[in-house]
């Protein structure tokens, strides 16, 4: 054998080992393997293996093909008692050629039957991939056999994975604009829940009765509902983050700004910070809206985050309005994009800004002239008469927006001299304002760190070691007691 052959040997084995393996079988694999995990942590009573498989969850569906699903059934549904529940999920997915059985082993028949949590898992990733494709009506009739399956079972084990199927479901009916009838199925899962003492689905629940009846604009039930229900401290940051952004947009529409944008400032820090990039822009657009109302203008720096420029164009030209009380400039931007602040739920908000913008461009007028006449006023306000100058001139000044003086014999406005601000109250309660702020965000972070489970007593002695030490302790001083009593 020559030296050539030899290289050419070598060169066909390094590309036999090169050989990549199909997709479909690979992405087999890792969800055979995040079945696994489940039965771990069903074994062990751990959730952690549980929740790493939840997390994965978006990657694993952008793998789910007629496929690779129809291969899952086929290998994991082996035995009797799983073959129904096989069978039922296999109409949702189109018929597709499944992967050899060489390269996918399925379960000896003889096996256990499959553990609920497992079962349920695979039905919720039918009901993903049936979502992904539009198949609403499909997808409805899943999630119904989840719920069915979610029933069939009380353990504590299947709180996680039942979580999620909460989510999902009311998605199904959001899809098809019938989320009313859902809302009677969740308050009863919600007592349940509670009762079971299931926090993650008590989350979970009530964010979905939040966003089910912000849906058809019903504030009052909403803001019942928070009063009336405690969110669980062990729920997640995603969770946590989902409930304050509901909780500032029911603040914001019943007048109660500071406590709105408190809220939404905390949904903003408890958002994921590389993801979730739509939420985060919805919170962004929110917590704009009620910093103009509050009479603050937002930072520059808000608008140019390169995630959030373009969601918050229109909303750059409104404070730009807004901060130079251009009623005519502002008129114009709420024409131009009604329709996009319609379907950010920030219209009605918007419209209250009107008073806002004419509070200052009066402040500039103050500021402007030394006196000026009610006429002149209207007309560079728009008004229909002096006399409606007048009265918003008389609010402005009870309201402190400015210091002036109006002579109504004369028809002017005489604006006094401004008094030095540090004489005032307002530099403590911006200090205060800070201070809550940063307590709040301690009491937060704390709160959200994460400890390892039952590490507080590794090094606490258990019942027994105590008595025995305790006994010890009673002999030994017994002996030391009769040592005394020989030494006299």
């Amino acid at each position: 054998m020559t030296a050539a052959d030899v290289v050419e040997d070598v060169e066909m084995k390094e590309e036999k080992e090169v050989e990549k393996k199909d997709p479909a079988l690979l992405s087999v694999e890792d969800i055979k393997e995040q079945c696994r995990f489940i039965r771990r942590s069903v074994e062990t009573k751990e959730p952690r293996f549980v929740l790493r498989v939840l997390r994965c969850i978006p990657a694993t569906r952008k793998k789910l093909t007629p496929t690779v699903l129809r291969t899952l059934f086929r290998s994991l549904y082996t035995t009797e008692t799983d073959q129904e529940s096989g069978k039922q999920l296999v109409k949702f997915v189109e018929p597709a050629e499944e992967l050899d059985q060489t390269a996918t082993p399925s379960r000896a028949k003889s096996a256990s039957p499959l553990c609920p949590e497992v079962d349920v898992y695979l039905s919720l990733l039918v009901l993903i991939y049936l979502l992904d494709k539009k198949k609403s009506e499909d997808a409805l009739l899943c999630a119904n056999l989840l719920m069915t399956k979610i029933d069939s079972h009380n353990r504590r084990t299947l709180d996680a994975v039942s979580s999620k199927c909460y989510f999902y479901y009311t998605r199904c009916y959001e899809v098809l604009g019938r989320m009313s009838e859902c809302r009677g199925t969740l308050h009863n899962r919600l007592r349940t829940a509670t009762l079971r003492n299931d926090f993650e689905g008590q989350a979970v629940l009530i964010n979905c009765l939040l966003r089910n009846y912000l849906f058809y604009n019903l504030y009052t039930q909403a803001d019942k509902l928070v009063q009336k229900s405690t969110f669980p401290d062990h729920a997640s940051n995603n969770e946590w983050a989902r409930y304050y952004y509901y909780l500032g947009r029911i603040k914001a529409m019943q007048l109660e700004y500071s406590e709105a944008h408190k809220d939404l400032q905390i949904s903003a820090r408890k958002a994921p910070q590389s993801t979730a990039i739509g939420f985060k822009q919805h919170v962004a657009k929110l917590t704009v809206t009620v910093d103009l109302l509050l009479g603050n203008i937002p930072a520059r720096s808000t608008f140019l985050v390169p995630q959030m420029k373009n969601a918050l164009a229109p909303y750059l030209q409104l404070t730009q309005a807004v901060k130079s009380g251009d009623l005519v400039r502002f008129e114009q931007v709420l024409q131009e994009f009604s329709k996009q602040f319609q379907a950010d739920h920030t219209y009605t908000l918007i419209m209250r800004l009107h008073h806002n913008v004419v509070k200052t461009a009066v402040r500039t007028i103050s500021l402007a002239y030394s006196r000026i006449k009610f006429t002149d006023i209207a007309k560079k306000l728009r008004l229909d008469s002096p006399e409606d100058a007048e009265f918003i001139v008389a609010k402005a000044i009870r309201d402190g927006v400015i210091e002036a003086e109006l002579d109504h014999e004369n028809g002017w406005m005489k604006s006094k001299d401004t008094s030095d601000v540090y004489a005032t109250r307002e530099p403590q309660i911006a200090f205060n304002q800070r201070i809550e702020f940063c307590l709040d965000l301690h009491n937060h972070s704390v709160k959200a760190m994460r400890f390892p489970p039952k590490s507080y007593n590794k090094e606490l002695e258990s019942a027994e070691d105590r008595r025995e030490r305790e006994a010890q302790d009673l002999e030994l001083a017994k002996e030391m007691a009769e040592e005394d009593d020989d030494g006299y």
